[in-house]
């Protein structure tokens, strides 16, 4: 059996920089706990612990399809434990250095799938109790919500890569010496000197950085806290969904309103791109014009 690790090391080297509220402090104390555990236990592999946190999820999907509030609770309490063992994968991948391509592909896909099967018993039990309506609607409301929430995120990563590429080849076309990229959550990012770009770190977020101090002010606040500014995402949203809303015994009205929260943040992350590619669009046209320049 290997060494087990401290549980100081095996935050510095599972935790991420930043991650969601919930995951902060309602997972990862119990996840790193685990993590410590098992970690020297080779047959503990982030596939297996994946397809565990599957196999649970469908176990909660299972109890809620009863109906009843003490199996509403059961459920609840099995969705939890589910993304527990969830995070455990990716803990264990990165401590032990044993992740592949195949289990993120794999992650994502029993990710899906547990939201669906949770979907039909969650809302598909509560219909056949009461022969509301609603629920099948709920229900079709929440996978849409989630499945939307993914692509968005894909297509978002998708674009900022392709600024930071063009960006870094533009700044390197123009003279400038080992061209940095200025991440949109440096704290303390370098001013974009318009008189010089070959001079300057590379900075498509500073103009959004100066026209909504606050909300950077805030940001950094978080994530000195490890949370991203990113408050109500795709993980608090399942959790009010298949965790709050059965044990307050107010599904209806918590499946409503995290809906309409989680939809108003990705709004704001679109409005956040769209500011940030009109500043890509100048930063990119400055850096081509200084190109012929320096030749």
């Amino acid at each position: 059996m290997a060494q087990r690790p401290t549980l100081a090391a095996i935050r510095e080297r599972t935790y991420k920089r930043r991650d969601a509220w919930w995951t902060v402090w309602l997972v990862d104390p119990l996840a790193s706990r685990l993590v410590w555990l098992v970690a020297p236990w080779r047959w503990v592999t982030p596939n297996r612990l994946t397809f565990g946190a599957f196999l649970v999820g469908l176990g909660s999907a299972a109890c809620f399809w009863q109906q009843d509030y003490t199996w509403l609770l059961a459920g609840a309490v099995l969705y939890h434990l589910s993304f527990v063992l969830d995070c455990m994968d990716g803990k264990i991948a990165r401590l032990n250095g044993t992740g592949s391509l195949f289990g993120t592909w794999l992650d994502y896909v029993f990710d899906r799938l547990r939201v669906l099967a949770c979907a039909i018993g969650l809302f598909g039990g509560q219909y056949l109790r009461t022969e509301d309506a609603i629920y099948p609607v709920l229900a079709t409301l929440v996978i849409f919500v989630d499945m939307f929430r993914y692509l968005n995120a894909l297509q978002m990563s998708k674009v900022k890569l392709t600024m930071k590429d063009r960006l870094l080849a533009a700044a390197e076309a123009a003279g400038t010496a080992n061209p940095t990229y200025v991440e949109e959550s440096d704290e303390e990012a370098p001013a974009y000197p318009d008189a010089d770009p070959a001079q300057a770190a590379v900075d498509v977020h500073g103009d959004f950085r100066t026209r909504f101090s606050l909300f950077v002010r805030i940001r950094n606040f978080l994530l000195r806290q490890r949370i991203r500014a990113h408050v109500f995402s795709g993980i608090e949203f399942m959790m009010f969904v298949f965790i709050i809303g059965p044990v307050i015994g107010q599904i209806v009205a918590t499946t409503i309103v995290s809906s309409v929260l989680l939809l108003a943040f990705e709004a704001l992350l679109v409005f956040k791109l769209w500011t940030t590619t009109k500043t890509f669009n100048r930063r990119l046209a400055k850096l081509e014009n200084a190109a012929p320049a320096l030749v």
